[in-house]
């Protein structure tokens, strides 16, 4: 008998046996790791035609949407949630754009800056990791001004973005920068003329705010539209290239699982909520019959995808994940 032969099945048993050891410390090891808890930087890419289109998230916080939606009882709002595998109170994302269309580079919306707490106030440093400087860019679009979407033209009490021209709707701008709105407002309201009056302070000072009427054509491929009724002078904006469509429709939504399916139901947050459910019923139909894509800044992030009518109402298909090289 040869001696390899002799050893093999003692040579199979050392090695098996080393295998496990090597197994079990691998697992040890694994388990022992402290969890990183956190995710990667905030940014989502893709394309439009030829512009190039980047969703920046702020961050998220939990809102009581069950009790803030109009149009279904709590009870049937929690429902609809748990069939969506959803609770509330509901993280909500809060989102911002940054289109790049090769001439000139727009942010729509800033997020919260320091006006909502510590889990928002990240779209300037998701701005950065996405491969941009705030010195970069030419234009910043408001959908409206509440302080989610205004807080981050604010950094150190300064303006984030020192290059940037500032555009809004005028009924928009009239309506939060009024101190005698100001005055009349409830004391819940207050806060948001005060940060409406504190956000836009530097660009109004170095005269780089400057409001448009309705619709309008802002730079080549981007165009505001008036869709009052969340706030006076809400507005979203459409951007097109090679035939290709985007709306940021803004806060014309905030609960998908609810009102995509059913566009009737408004949010307390709606300064006036029969406009807001109209303009919605109405950008809605559009944007499924054109087959446009959708985003928007409180759809779970990135927030964009399409409509496509079902029923009295919509569902709505999340964006293919595309890597651009």
């Amino acid at each position: 008998m040869k001696l390899t032969s002799f050893f093999a099945p003692a040579r199979a048993a050392l090695l098996a046996a080393g295998f496990a050891m090597v197994a079990l410390t691998a697992a040890d090891a694994l388990a022992s790791a402290p969890m990183a808890k956190t995710n990667a930087p905030g940014f989502h890419r893709f394309m439009l035609g030829d512009f190039e289109i980047t969703a920046i998230s702020d961050g998220t916080t939990d809102l009581p949407v069950d009790t803030l939606l109009k149009g279904v009882t709590k009870e049937q709002a929690d429902e609809i949630l748990a069939k969506n595998f959803l609770k509330s109170p509901l993280e909500t994302s809060f989102n911002a754009f940054l289109i790049n269309t090769g001439a000139k580079l727009v942010l729509v919306d800033t997020g919260a800056g320091g006006n909502f707490g510590p889990t928002l106030g990240r779209m300037l440093a998701n701005f950065k990791a996405s491969g941009y400087q705030p010195e970069q860019v030419d234009e910043i679009y408001i959908t409206h001004f509440h302080g989610d979407h205004i807080g981050g033209l604010l950094a150190d009490g300064k303006a984030a973005f020192p290059n940037a021209v500032v555009r809004a709707d005028k009924q928009e701008a009239d309506y939060w920068l009024s101190e005698d709105n100001a005055k009349k407002a409830p004391d819940a309201m207050k806060g948001f003329f005060q940060a409406a009056k504190a956000d836009l302070g530097p660009y109004i000072s170095a005269g780089k705010f400057k409001p448009f009427t309705g619709g309008t054509d802002l730079v080549p491929g981007v165009k505001a539209v008036p869709t009052g009724g969340h706030t006076p002078g809400h507005s979203m904006y459409v951007v097109e290239s090679q035939g290709q469509k985007l709306v940021l429709i803004g806060d014309l939504i905030h609960v998908a699982a609810v009102q995509f399916p059913d566009p009737s139901v408004v949010i307390g947050f709606d300064s006036d909520s029969k406009i807001a459910e109209s303009e919605r019923q109405k950008v809605f139909a559009e944007i499924a019959k054109g087959g446009y894509l959708l985003a928007a800044a409180h759809l779970s992030f990135p927030g964009t995808g399409h409509l496509v009518a079902d029923g009295k109402g919509y569902r709505f298909l999340p964006l293919n994940f595309t890597q651009i090289h």
